[in-house]
């Protein structure tokens, strides 16, 4: 990766405001951010803009890249899965006017798993069609594995992503979810990794996978158990020229000032870059 490929997600310094957490990126050396949407949505909430939003981006030199916030509901009641999807194409509107590409999201699974003959064909078949409605938006949906009971690996997530037949739908992949899944390196292949359109960052305890907590058992970059050179190395080898956002969900980040939690998680991505 260069370091024109860096990112950070908001999420890694989210007790900070908007525009402490931009200053801090831009002191840091990040070009690049990714929106907890969270963050945003308060900032609009004080009587801000989205004008006002892309003037602070401007401000810190920074370049909206994509956001989350909530899953794309599949199985849940007609009226209640309407109200969310109306909520996705919200947020995709949203993302586009501050010049994002993806949006990662996750999704629900059947309350009665025996219910649903082929849950993988249903969850591929609605986000095809939120997919279709979002499309004016230039947002694509990045389907992240293991946040969901049903799609829990890597070959699950791009299986889904290649059946809705949708150039705007794709995965997010995530070193933690690597770890604490059934996806192995072998699924890091060719077919699969075509269909990655965004990855995050992180590293993990050394702890097993199934007794490991996905978010709180991270660690910075280099400081933790996988092997993230390999990993990289492999999803660049076959084609990814993407984004690497920084995702940390770290109680001892979060309780530092945002300049220097941001300029730790740089500097912990240097290593991996090629300058």
């Amino acid at each position: 990766m260069k370091t024109t490929q860096l990112a950070i997600n908001s999420v890694s310094t989210m007790r900070a405001d908007l525009e402490e957490c931009l200053a801090a990126y831009h002191a840091a050396g990040f070009q690049n951010v990714e929106f907890v949407l969270k963050h945003v949505k308060e900032y609009l909430a004080q009587n801000h803009t989205v004008d006002d939003v892309r003037a602070l981006l401007d401000k810190y030199e920074l370049k909206c890249i994509g956001g989350f916030e909530t899953g794309v509901e599949c199985f849940s009641p007609a009226e209640q899965r309407a109200a969310n999807h109306a909520r996705i194409l919200e947020n995709a509107q949203l993302l586009s006017q501050l010049g994002a590409t993806c949006m990662v999201v996750g999704t629900d699974g059947p309350a009665d798993p025996a219910s649903v003959a082929d849950p993988v064909a249903e969850i591929a078949k609605v986000f095809a069609q939120v997919a279709k409605t979002i499309k004016p938006t230039g947002i694509t949906l990045c389907l992240e594995f293991n946040w969901s009971p049903v799609v829990k690996s890597l070959r699950t997530a791009a299986d889904i992503a290649r059946k809705t037949r949708a150039s705007n739908v794709g995965v997010l992949f995530d070193p933690a979810h690597y770890h604490c899944t059934p996806t192995k390196f072998d699924q890091l292949n060719e077919r699969n990794i075509a269909m990655i359109r965004h990855v995050h960052v992180d590293d993990m305890n050394d702890k097993p996978g199934e007794l490991s907590n996905c978010n709180s058992d991270r660690a910075l970059p280099g400081k933790g158990c996988l092997d993230l050179q390999a990993i990289f190395k492999q999803i660049e080898k076959y084609g990814y020229t993407g984004y690497f956002s920084i995702e940390m969900f770290s109680e001892k980040l979060w309780a530092m000032p945002a300049k220097k939690a941001a300029k730790l998680m740089y500097d912990s991505l240097l290593p991996y870059t090629k300058r």
